[in-house]
Parts: C-alpha cells; sequence; structure tokens
C-alpha cells in the first residue's frame, strides 16, 4: 500500500483494533439543517470526546466543524450528493473532487452509489474514476453502497447487499459501508466475500438505543470493522456518551448491557 494511504488509514482506523467509529455529518444536503447539524463545532466536539475514529462531511462543512482544540479526530471529505428536493433523490453526482478533499486536510474521502437508481450507471463511473485519481494521491476512498431502485425488492437482503459490497471492492473502494443484513450469518458472507474492512450504515433513526448498540455488537461478532452511522448519533440525546458506549462495542469487544450502563440506560 502507498505509505501515503497507509498513514491516512491509520487517522480513520484503530491501529491496534483495525476498526473504526465514523460519524458522517453530510446529511445537511440531502435534507437541510436538521437538529445536531446546526452548531457543527460543538456536535463534532461531542463525538471527538466519545471518540469517534473520523467524521464524514462535506467540503464546505469542515470550516463550520473546525474546532481548533479538543481530542483530535479524522477527517473523510465526502464528494457525492443529491437532496431530497429532487425528482431522482437517489441519482447521486460528484459536488467535489479528491484535489479539493487535499486542500481541506482530509484523510479519507466518500462516494456513494446507489445501485439500481436509474443513473446508477453515471455513479459507477464517478466511482471508477475517483477510485483511479484516489489511488494516484494515497488517499483512501470509503465507498457507500446502497440497493436503491424499482427492482429492489429488499435492500437488506444478505445477497442483495453481498453485491453491493463487492462491486465497492471490484471498483477500488479502500472500505465499504453498506446496511446491516439483519443476521450475523448472512452479514458473515458480506464480510467474507471483500478484501477490504466493511463498516455498517445507520439507516433511519432506530426506536432504541439498544437497538443500535446490539446491530453494531452483531456486526462486530460477524467480522465487520465498525460503523459509519449519523443521525443515530448526533441526534441521540447523549452523544458523547453513545459514541464511548460504541468505542466499547467496537474497540474493546464490549457486550451490550456494558455499552447500555455507559450510555446511562441500563
Amino acid at each position: 500500500m502507498h505509505i501515503g494511504k497507509s498513514i491516512r488509514m491509520e487517522r480513520i482506523f484503530n491501529r491496534t483494533t483495525n476498526r473504526t467509529i465514523v460519524v458522517p455529518l453530510d446529511h445537511g444536503v440531502s435534507v437541510g439543517p436538521i437538529d445536531g447539524l446546526v452548531d457543527m463545532r460543538h456536535t463534532v466536539n461531542q463525538v471527538a470526546e466519545g471518540g469517534a475514529d473520523a467524521v464524514l462531511m462535506h467540503k464546505g462543512l469542515v470550516r463550520c466543524g473546525h474546532r481548533e482544540g479538543g481530542r483530535d479526530v479524522g477527517l473523510i471529505v465526502h464528494l457525492s450528493g443529491s437532496t431530497g428536493i429532487s425528482p431522482i433523490p437517489n441519482s447521486k453526482t460528484l459536488c467535489a473532487s479528491v484535489e479539493d478533499a487535499i486542500k481541506h486536510g482530509a484523510d479519507g474521502i466518500s462516494v456513494h452509489v446507489n445501485l439500481g437508481d436509474m443513473n446508477e450507471r453515471e455513479m459507477l463511473g464517478d466511482l471508477g474514476r475517483v477510485s483511479a485519481i484516489a489511488a494516484e494521491w494515497g488517499m483512501p476512498l470509503l465507498a457507500m453502497m446502497y440497493a436503491r431502485g424499482p427492482e429492489v425488492k429488499d435492500p437488506y437482503d444478505g445477497k442483495v447487499v453481498a453485491h453491493c459490497a463487492r462491486v465497492a471492492v471490484e471498483l477500488g473502494a479502500d472500505v465499504v459501508k453498506v446496511p446491516y443484513t439483519g443476521d450475523m450469518d448472512s452479514f458473515a458472507h458480506v464480510v467474507e466475500a471483500c478484501c477490504v474492512p466493511v463498516v455498517i450504515a445507520g439507516g433511519p433513526k432506530l426506536d432504541s438505543t439498544r437497538s443500535l448498540l446490539q446491530i453494531v455488537h452483531d456486526s462486530i461478532r460477524a467480522g465487520g470493522a465498525g460503523l459509519s452511522i449519523g443521525r443515530n448519533i448526533f441526534q441521540h440525546e447523549r452523544p458523547r456518551e453513545l459514541v464511548k458506549a460504541l468505542r466499547g462495542l467496537v474497540h474493546e469487544d464490549w457486550d451490550v448491557e456494558q455499552a447500555l450502563e455507559t450510555v446511562g440506560e441500563a
């Protein structure tokens, strides 16, 4: 691996566990300034002090979240975007470049692809081109991969998720983000089919903290490399404590009860 990429990966992944806690804060482009994404310095500080390994955001938000102090945290700059106002919200387009991310001090970049969308071919083309440029710069690439389209019956089906993950690997991603399939056996198959780390998405806001912790716990037991979860963290009543609990699950192999106690919900 390119030494620059190795160094940057170590800013995103824990060197001891080779796992990561990424907190995406890129939702403002899709849905606007929702709760948790108004005072960006406060939000970044909460998750950083809780022990997150990296935050993920669009290039223009980096200045809003830069704290000039506190615990250090890795930075992933997201390159894709679409809005919920669009008639085709699942069709992502590139809004930034690898070079933009480097200029903003990024440790990694991310691209979002929705397989099954009418504009899948453009998104795959974007992923392939970004992958080639990222390799030249030694920049780690996280690919967010989802099955979203008229022919997709179940986006959480193990075979569907495994297909999404494999596309990312084959087009050059260094880290793959996919939904959790719902059980350890099927998710283990997703992980086994990839030669790069696989992290889980958080999806819509869950109904309980226990549900979130259980999903993270099970994904790690199935061989996952951590998480890239946004709303279920930054919209939580105690995001700092929640990240501490997630850190215990991801990096210290805690059980769910230990994690719940840390959040204060045992």
